[in-house]
């Protein structure tokens, strides 16, 4: 592994990471008042397109940070349409 891979590991690990506590406290607590739609649709659209950029060009950390991001993304966001849902 060179050391340019092994940098994109690293920073794929420290932002993945970051969703990390939001999911967990949105999943526990079910509160997402605080959480701008908006932002988490476009955040989340585009991690989907990183996503599909690693693929294309067979950049594994890319890859690997934006699917588990997407997932803890699209957590947050189900949660966010379902509670902005249950207000209306």
């Amino acid at each position: 592994m060179n050391w340019i891979t092994l940098l994109g590991l690293i920073a794929a690990f420290c932002t993945t990471i970051s969703f990390l506590p939001q999911a967990i406290k949105t999943i526990k607590t079910q509160d997402t008042s605080s959480i701008s739609l908006s932002m988490y649709i476009f955040f989340t659209v585009g991690t989907f397109l990183w996503l599909l950029f690693g693929l294309f060009s067979n950049n594994i950390p890319i890859i690997i940070a934006n699917f588990i991001t997407l997932i803890l993304a699209s957590i947050i966001l189900i949660f966010k349409i379902k509670h902005t849902s249950n207000r209306s």
